[in-house]
C-alpha cells in the first residue's frame, strides 16, 4: 500500500472473477474506500485503524460493488454507486444511488463518462486536484501509455472510442486536475492531466489484448 497523494493511500489486489490485479484506493478526506478490494495483507483490519474511520464506499461504476460488503459489515457503510447501475444491486445490501453532478462524501463531485457502459463515471476531487476513472481508460502497468479496454469489451468499438475521446477532451477544457486515479492501472501522479490529454490527441489506443 502506498499513501500516492496527501491522504490517498493506493494498493492493488487480484480480482476473484477477472484474476488480474486491479487499483483500489482510500480518501481521508471523509473516510472513503473507492471501488475496494481489500488490501491482500493488511485485510480489513487496515481501515479500522485510519485515523478516519471508514464512512463510506464509493463505486466508479456498478462493476467495482468488490468487497463493498464486507466493508458495510465491518463498519456499517453507506454504498454509494451510480443510479444507472442499480439493476445490480438488487440481490446485495441496500445502496445509496448517485447522478452526474451530485457531490459525493469527500468532496468526491460526479461527472458522467458513459459511452462505455450507462453508469461509468468519473469522480473529480478539486482540492485533491486528481479525477478517478473507472474503465473508459486504462493502463496495464506504471510504464505504459493509457488506452482503451479490448474491442472484445465493447458492443461498439468504434463508437465508443469516439464517444469516450469527446468526453475525456471535455474533462480537459473544463475540470482543473492532475493526477488520475485508476481503477485498472493505479495512479498517475502529477503528469495524470498531461498523459490523458497525449491519449485524446493521439486518436487513442488499446491498452492490451487478451
Amino acid at each position: 500500500m502506498e499513501e500516492v497523494l496527501p491522504g490517498v493511500v493506493h494498493w492493488t489486489a487480484v480480482h476473484p472473477v477477472i484474476n488480474i490485479a486491479v487499483s483500489s484506493y482510500w480518501l481521508d478526506d471523509g473516510g472513503i474506500a473507492l471501488d475496494p478490494l481489500l488490501p491482500p495483507q493488511e485485510g480489513i483490519d487496515w481501515f479500522g485503524g485510519r485515523a478516519t474511520k471508514p464512512a463510506a464506499v464509493v463505486l466508479t461504476n456498478r462493476l467495482h460493488y468488490r468487497h463493498s460488503a464486507q466493508l458495510v459489515e465491518a463498519f456499517g457503510v453507506d454504498v454509494f454507486v451510480p443510479r444507472r447501475g442499480l439493476h445490480q444491486f438488487s440481490d446485495r445490501p441496500p445502496v445509496t444511488a448517485y447522478d452526474p453532478g451530485d457531490t459525493l462524501p469527500g468532496g468526491l463531485v460526479v461527472h458522467e463518462v458513459g459511452a462505455i457502459c450507462a453508469d461509468e463515471m468519473a469522480l473529480h476531487h478539486a482540492s485533491g486536484r486528481f479525477l478517478a476513472m473507472a474503465d473508459g481508460v486504462v493502463r496495464v502497468g506504471p510504464d505504459q501509455p493509457l488506452g482503451f479496454v479490448p474491442d472484445s469489451l465493447m458492443d461498439d468499438p468504434a463508437g465508443t472510442k469516439r464517444a469516450l475521446l469527446a468526453v475525456y477532451k471535455r474533462f480537459l477544457a473544463e475540470l482543473d486536475f492532475d493526477h488520475l486515479l485508476l481503477a485498472h492501472g493505479g495512479a498517475i501522479v502529477d503528469d495524470g492531466r498531461t498523459q490523458l490529454a497525449e491519449f485524446v490527441n493521439s486518436g487513442g489506443r488499446t491498452a492490451f489484448e487478451f
